[in-house]
């Protein structure tokens, strides 16, 4: 970055996405676009406790050409005092990630705050789990909803400098005290008290405006949001509200907002330089199944099917000669073998087989892999493909590389039974399951 761009130049750390839910307005994947469009050569995304935009944002960053800044506004207990509106959250501080160190930590901090936050209205931290994993990552104070500023706000300063210092004390150079300038009352009454201690330890500023919307003109329908999610009305006047000046603005309307403090935008620009990291994109890790006797996955897998359409040829009239049966199940093997998913049948048949010897109800199989005979064969469905003229290309076809993707119905009752022998017989660490994030 040129000295030009020191003195003009601005980015944003700290944006929030559609994935901070009735909070953010900006999808994951338009930041970049965004940023790329004003000029600047990075953006972070900073949504409230989660990561959920982290892998969509870092893609379109690249695509864009922009560095993925990937953050987070960590809700954190236990330092600080406590943002003071009565429709106020946890405090919170934003985490920004400097490489892949900081990434897992992060993440594992993100996953506590929704797991172990126990009685907490809230996903939440304790502080102490932060200091313990900040290796890897850059800390800034917060801001306005954060655990410093209140304290400074409600005449506290005492309480607010050894919440500072604590912060100093667990990241070291990593620490930015955080500055906003969105017109609020609250943010220059602490102004003052975090910029002399700050001064006072040497330990640098950083402008940052809490992004909620991409333009200006969007604050009318982003207050509009914000009641649907406090469940309140526009024309109410108790009831939570921003400024209008939560918008991704440019790097010259932050330069001149923080003229006096020039120092404070050029730390956003250093703090990208020090961050180089995105999230991953990875191949799907097929699992591997072990057959016990001695032969190989794709010998197992055929033995398990003749076996299988035997046992099913005995139970049922068949709907066409035997013989075609057994032509249908040789392709279809030989398919699965060739594009590299033996283990997948075997292990899907293994834990329905399981649920099934168990007493917990099965669905018969629906979606496309209840054209598979092979599926069939292994009990994975109950449906006889050629009985129903089901197609097997539906469901796999080597022109079409694509995971196979079983809809599997078990008992919700007992649903969690299914789950347990799955961790249990191939190890939790290489199980996990499928979230869904929620946007509006």
């Amino acid at each position: 970055m040129t000295d030009t761009l020191n003195s003009q130049g601005f980015i944003h750390l700290r944006v929030r996405s559609a994935y901070s839910l009735l909070e953010g307005a900006i999808k994951a994947g338009k930041v970049a676009r965004l940023a790329a469009d004003a000029g600047m050569p990075a953006v972070g995304v900073a949504d409230r406790a989660n990561l959920f935009g982290a892998l969509e944002f870092s893609q379109a960053a690249k695509d864009a050409g922009v560095q993925p800044l990937i953050a987070c506004a960590l809700p954190v207990t236990g330092i600080g005092g406590k943002i003071a509106e009565r429709w106020a959250k946890v405090p919170t501080v934003v985490l920004l990630v400097q490489n892949e160190a900081g990434w897992l930590n992060l993440s594992a901090l993100s996953s506590s705050a929704f797991l172990d936050a126990g009685a907490m209205d809230e996903p939440s931290v304790p502080w102490e789990m932060v200091a313990a994993r900040s290796e890897g990552l850059i800390l800034l104070s917060g801001g306005p909803d954060g655990p410093v500023d209140p304290l400074f706000v409600q005449g506290k300063p005492a309480e607010a400098h050894a919440a500072l210092a604590a912060m100093q004390s667990a990241f070291g150079d990593r620490f930015y005290v955080e500055l906003q300038r969105h017109g609020l009352a609250t943010e220059q009454q602490a102004e003052r008290g975090l910029v002399e201690w700050a001064y006072a330890h040497d330990v640098p500023l950083v402008a940052t405006n809490d992004v909620h919307y991409a333009k200006a003109s969007q604050a009318k329908s982003h207050d509009a949001l914000l009641c649907i999610a406090d469940g309140a009305f526009t024309g109410q006047e108790d009831r939570r509200r921003i400024t209008g000046a939560h918008w991704f603005k440019t790097a010259a309307a932050m330069r001149e907002l923080f003229a006096d403090l020039p120092e404070a935008c050029d730390a956003t620009l250093d703090i990208a330089r020090r961050c180089a990291f995105v999230a991953p994109t990875r191949a799907p890790i097929l699992p591997r199944f072990d057959t016990g006797a001695g032969r190989s996955e794709p010998d197992e897998l055929m033995h398990q099917a003749r076996e299988g359409l035997k046992e099913r040829l005995r139970q049922v009239t068949p709907a066409a000669p035997e013989e075609e049966y057994w032509t249908r199940l040789e392709w279809e093997v030989g398919i699965i073998q060739q594009m590299g998913f033996p283990g997948y049948f075997l292990i899907v048949s293994d834990f329905i087989k399981w649920a099934k010897n168990h007493g917990i109800p099965v669905g018969p199989g629906r979606g496309s892999g209840a054209g598979s005979l092979v599926a069939w064969s292994l009990t994975i469905t109950d449906l006889d493909p050629l009985r129903f003229g089901l197609l097997f290309e539906r469901f796999l076809n080597p022109e079409r590389v694509s995971m196979p993707d079983f809809d599997i119905d078990f008992c919700q009752e007992r649903r969690e039974e299914v789950i347990d022998y799955v961790q249990d017989r191939y190890g939790k660490d290489r199980v996990a399951q499928i979230i869904t994030f929620g946007t509006l």
